[in-house]
């Protein structure tokens, strides 16, 4: 049997509400504010808020459940599962390993590809990316405190830059571009619903920080308003960049490096915008390091809490050999995701872990009839 660590993460070493509601808040939603406005209008149009108001009311209801189950526990829910599937949860460990490595893909993909497209003016030599895989590798190394430390920062790196490309854009926004509202049929916006499931995959990539928080009272509400306040910003973002690109914004990758760049003044002071895309792309740097930092912290767990460094050191090396070889394919494996592999991430990001929050409910009702 695979024996755990007591506690590997101490609770003055580990992540709080506050740090978690402000990931749900400013890290989760930089990978949308991408590539997504651009898949989003190729399918749906001047409603590409549906599909993603949809996905949004979706994944809380799957965050309200963990928030829930979480503050029914006296201890992390890691620690939780630990004690009381044993063996079981290696295997739990080992399965969301590779789902977090699987996850990488696209954002690593997204991000090879935007960095050259909007940083180099001529083509880039390999050695060029590797700075973010040395990065990321630093930060996998390192505990779950360093993603609340990064948390605690991205109030300033994302939310300042954020509100000042808005305010920048407004000036070129046209609201009408996004009516006559439901000008598309339904089945377009289930299209989008399914295509774009990777990139809405958000109560997953909470679910590691709620497992190693010690809950206190009010979490719940701050994580929960923390999230929400991330889909009002997430959805403004989409309603301004389609209304200024209106029937083109298909054609419009990268979208929060371009959604500002006809604001006047530009043509007299210069493409200063690109210093609010510089700070944004900090904190695109760690959402797309944090699957890594997961698959690395779940290892460890499984292998007594030792080698760590290693293992992200490996889980970098591979990500960037999979950057390195598959980025000409980038097209296809796309397209591999959002048609027909989006199941895998409705089944282990939404529907799995539901099934073991009922599991962990049961038990510990069991549990309190027992005491009682």
């Amino acid at each position: 049997m695979v024996k755990f660590p007591a506690l590997i993460v101490p609770e003055n070493d580990g992540i709080g509400g506050r740090q978690i509601a402000f990931f749900a808040a400013f890290i989760l939603p930089i990978y949308k504010l991408l590539e997504l406005p651009s898949i989003l209008s190729r399918f749906a149009g001047g409603d590409l808020l549906l599909p993603a108001l949809l996905q949004y009311l979706f994944q809380t209801g799957i965050l309200l459940a963990l928030l829930f189950v979480v503050s029914r526990l006296d201890k992390p829910l890691l620690e939780y599962l630990e004690e009381k599937l044993g063996k079981w949860t290696a295997i739990i460990y080992a399965l969301y390993v590779l789902y977090f490595l699987f996850a990488a893909a696209l954002p690593l993909l997204d991000l090879d590809k935007f960095v050259y497209a909007v940083f180099y003016d001529t083509s880039p030599t390999f050695f060029s990316f590797i700075f973010f895989f040395l990065v990321s590798a630093y930060v996998c190394a390192r505990g779950i405190k360093t993603l609340g430390r990064i948390a605690d920062l991205s109030v300033f790196l994302f939310l300042l830059p954020f509100t000042a490309l808005i305010v920048m854009s407004l000036v070129e926004a046209d609201a009408s571009n996004l009516l006559p509202i439901f000008q598309y049929r339904f089945e377009h916006t289930v299209s989008a619903f399914t295509y774009t499931a990777p990139h809405f995959s958000d109560a997953i990539m909470l679910l590691p920080l709620l497992g190693n928080l010690h809950y206190k009272k009010g979490d719940s509400k701050k994580i929960a308003l923390g999230y929400g306040l991330g889909g009002v910003l997430t959805l403004l973002f989409l309603g301004v960049f389609y209304g200024v690109y209106s029937t083109i914004a298909a054609r419009e990758h990268y979208a929060f490096a371009k959604i500002a760049q006809y604001f006047p003044a530009l043509t007299v002071i210069g493409r200063i915008d690109l210093l609010l895309v510089y700070l944004l792309c900090i904190v695109l740097f760690v959402y797309v390091a944090t699957p890594l930092h997961y698959a690395t912290d779940l290892t460890t767990r499984v292998c007594g809490g030792k080698r760590r460094v290693w293992f992200a050191a490996a889980f970098n090396l591979a990500a960037l050999l999979f950057t390195l070889f598959c980025n000409q394919h980038y097209n296809a494996i796309y397209a591999l995701f959002g048609q027909y592999l989006f199941p895998v991430f409705w089944v282990l990001a939404d529907l799995f872990p539901l099934a073991l929050l009922l599991l962990i409910l049961k038990k510990r009702k069991k549990e309190n009839k027992v005491r009682a």
